[in-house]
């Protein structure tokens, strides 16, 4: 099988070292496509040079083909047998016009919670579209999506043995729809220190939020890629997840990169069917599913008392099922499947 796995213009590199979702999820799907034995070309500019000759790059991207071109003859006589890309490709006409020429199959991940496709970009059979939650699928129902948990890599983010970690650890970016004042304030309650890691997004909701976010428990750590953010989670006791009430998680890669270091999660929730529910089991975290109408103190306290609870469950055990879950050989066979 012939797998091209397709970048696109943006801010991270191709692939990242830190943050960037859907970019961690194509090079988690080109590392998962290649274990699996399929031969893998990485499309586009935007990836890494010095991938080479480790990996096949091309750096064209199916968008900028001209109709008839000797790039267009030359992707056609590659035999591609699938493209995995970006969720908002298989909308875009240029994009699906050199698709439609190459005859392959198209799968893509849907990593936003408000993109609109068009009436035509998904058949279910060969251009499938992928969610991670019952929230998401219910919301993409009209485009057939196949549910299923998205693995997400960086580059040299590879997992040592579990270990117990002491503090607690919140990650992501920093911002209103992640809401990690919520986490401090948990830990507060209970009397626990913990490490916010991420790059600040909102200058106005860290004013908003000071208080809690600059007290003496709270370490701010800044944004880290690599080994330091895989060690930033492995060496964490509990990780702590939050979002805003109305906010959706299409698709967060920190359930993935959490219980395959084997760090169990205490995730906060406002209604089921979400990526939490979706992502852990008793055995890898414990969800607080709080009513959205309650105020930030009970939500809190409800968060505390799922870290209480997650704090006990089995580091080791937690990897062992994080990294079967959260496989990118396995991900990469629910994707070429069909």
């Amino acid at each position: 099988m012939l797998v091209g796995v397709c970048d696109f213009p943006g801010s991270y590199a191709f692939p990242p070292a830190g943050y960037g979702g859907i970019e961690r999820w194509l090079w988690a799907v080109a590392v998962g496509a290649r274990a699996a034995g399929a031969d893998v070309h990485l499309l586009g500019p935007g990836w890494l040079p010095e991938l080479e000759p480790d990996w096949i790059r091309k750096p064209i991207r199916l968008e900028d083909v001209i109709p008839g071109s000797l790039a267009e003859r030359e992707l056609k006589a590659a035999g591609y047998d699938l493209l995995v890309v970006g969720h908002e490709y298989p909308s875009l006409p240029a994009w699906v016009r050199t698709r439609s020429e190459l005859g392959c199959d198209v799968a893509t991940f849907q990593h936003s919670p408000s993109f609109q496709h068009t009436e035509t970009a998904f058949d279910g059979q060969r251009s499938r579209l992928y969610c991670y939650s019952p929230e998401m699928i219910e919301r993409y129902a009209t485009h057939q999506p196949i549910a299923e948990l998205a693995v997400h890599l960086g580059l040299d983010e590879e997992v040592p043995p579990a270990t117990r970690g002491r503090d607690l650890v919140w990650l992501g970016r920093i911002d209103e729809d992640k809401a990690p004042h919520l986490a401090a304030r948990a830990a507060q309650l209970l009397g626990r220190r913990i490490r916010i890691v991420g790059p600040v997004f909102s200058k106005d909701y860290v004013r908003s939020h000071e208080k809690i976010l600059t007290a003496d428990h709270v370490e701010w750590v800044g944004e880290l890629g690599g080994p330091a953010k895989t060690a930033a989670i492995r060496n964490a006791s509990v990780f702590v997840y939050t979002y805003a009430r109305r906010y959706v998680e299409a698709g967060a890669a920190v359930f993935g990169e959490s219980v395959r270091a084997g760090t169990p999660m205490a995730a906060l929730t406002w209604r089921e069917g979400t990526c939490a529910q979706a992502a852990l089991c008793e055995r890898t975290g414990v969800t607080a599913v709080v009513p959205p109408e309650a105020d930030d103190e009970t939500a809190s306290q409800a968060l505390a008392e799922a870290i209480q609870r997650a704090a006990r469950l089995d580091h080791a055990e937690v990897q062992e099922i994080g990294k079967r879950r959260f496989d990118p050989t396995r991900h990469f066979e629910a994707l070429a499947a069909c």
